[in-house]
């Protein structure tokens, strides 16, 4: 393993800076033995070095592979074991490799859903000296799926809205820090399930630019781009019979547009107002915290002679529920599951400890509620779906069953009902579509050829 500041000594390390890397001659600086290999990690990672780098990835033996659902790549994509993790290996191009490992670390730093980024692997050979593609290490993003793998025989219209959402709120928050998707698709997107709707986060960002600001004509570039990708992703499903025939491919991935100007135009636009109107500041914050964002700052401007006041939000971050229960409970999730959760936690503090502490309610509520139903379920059930998103099902079934029953159902009776009728007959989402059919094997390994042909025409 070499020193990485003489790997990395051109990459932009303030902050703020943006662009791509400097591009390296694949052919420059080749190692002198055979036996070199370059690893620049984010974190100390040893069992990197006891996968076989010296093997090209399509080829490398089952015993190093973790059975995952993998999206379409124009690249060759495989899941390994690592220690106890899983992470995911893309061979793409060494400047590529370099300047995706960098985009996906800024990225993380601003707090933007996306996949985490391991390591890069360059200066690659086979044992007869062959140079290799370098490989782009990321972290498998645990219960989260390809949108393919979201459905069993056919993909559900309220699913595809859902799902649509999903990205059109992903590319906002994007936006928002000033980067610049450039290859937006479900393809490029992975989803986690989120309280009935889906979290979206970033898979691929080889094509990404991180900018200041952006303009209205990038985003909107940005836009139309999602809009034809995701429109010929329906059109493949629909051709494989994974969605409905009366699902319209082009009027549904036109959704997209509207969902991201209709909460971009939330987040950012101007609002005037009069004067005694003074608690329109709190109702368009509220407002923007029940979207699931915070407001860190704000201009108010006044006209000329006083009558009207102008509010716009300059700083909005993402995650205001999420935030809310972390620091009240620990208790990481996403954001829909974090307002559900919030919910029914300030329910049972108006019936059980009205008046009290906020933090107080909150620790009983989680040794009373969450950590029980979290308990019950059995070990072999366990990988079905993350805790966060077991205990907002079962407050759901809860819902619905003493509207059946028209009475009181007890949480006890509640969880066992859920784990019997509901949890067993799920899919596990921790280690999903093992076994894909053939009708969705054929989809995939239909796109995986199109990419192939689009990338050599390139």
């Amino acid at each position: 393993m070499t020193d990485q500041s003489a790997t990395w000594q051109d990459e932009p390390t303030d902050y703020d800076e943006v662009g791509k890397l400097p591009w390296r001659d694949p052919l420059e600086e080749r190692p002198a033995t055979l036996s070199s290999l370059n690893i620049t990690a984010a974190v100390a990672d040893p069992e990197l070095l006891d996968l076989p780098w010296h093997i090209a990835l399509e080829d490398w033996p089952d015993e190093y592979l973790a059975a995952l659902p993998r999206g379409i790549s124009r690249h060759i994509v495989r899941f390994a074991k690592l220690g106890s993790s899983v992470i995911a290996v893309k061979e793409t191009s060494e400047h590529v490799a370099r300047h995706e490992y960098h985009m996906l670390r800024k990225l993380q730093r601003l707090d933007v859903p996306c996949v985490e980024p391991v390591a890069v692997i360059r200066d690659r050979h086979t044992p007869d000296g062959r140079p290799l593609d370098t490989a782009l290490v990321t972290r498998h993003l645990k219960f989260s799926l390809p949108y393919r793998a979201l459905f069993s025989q056919k993909l559900r219209r309220d699913t595809l809205t859902r799902l649509i959402d999903a990205q059109a709120l992903l590319l906002v928050q994007l936006h928002l820090v000033g980067f610049y998707w450039g290859d937006v698709s479900l393809s490029n997107t992975l989803f986690r399930r989120d309280a009935g709707a889906f979290a979206a986060y970033l898979v691929d960002a080889e094509t990404g630019e991180l900018y200041p600001d952006l303009s209205t004509g990038q985003r909107e570039y940005d836009l139309e781009i999602a809009r034809v990708n995701i429109a010929g992703e329906l059109m493949d499903l629909l051709e494989g019979g994974l969605i409905d025939e009366e699902v319209d491919p082009v009027a549904t991935s036109e959704r997209i547009m509207e969902s991201y100007r209709n909460l971009w135009a939330e987040l950012t636009e101007k609002e005037s107002f009069e004067l005694g109107e003074r608690w329109r500041v709190a109702a368009r914050i509220r407002k923007l915290n029940e979207l699931g964002f915070d407001v860190e700052e704000y201009v108010i401007k006044t006209t000329p002679d006083g009558s009207t006041i102008q509010l716009q939000p300059k700083v909005v971050d993402a995650g205001h529920h999420q935030r809310r229960l972390l620091r009240l409970t620990g208790i990481d999730a996403q954001e829909n599951q974090a307002r559900r959760l919030l919910n029914d936690m300030d329910t049972f503090r108006a019936e059980n400890y009205p008046g009290q502490d906020e933090e107080i309610s909150a620790h009983a509520w989680v040794t009373q509620v969450f950590e029980p139903i979290v308990r019950a379920i059995p070990r072999e059930l366990a990988g079905k779906l993350e805790p966060a998103e077991v205990v907002h099902q079962v407050l759901e079934h809860r819902w619905y069953m003493s509207e059946q029953l028209e009475r009181y159902v007890p949480l006890a009776e509640t969880v066992q009902s859920y784990i019997d009728n509901v949890l067993r007959h799920r899919r596990d989402e921790a280690a999903i579509m093992l076994h894909p059919d053939t009708q969705m094997l054929k989809v995939i390994e239909r796109e995986e050829a199109r990419h192939r042909e689009e990338e050599l025409e390139g």
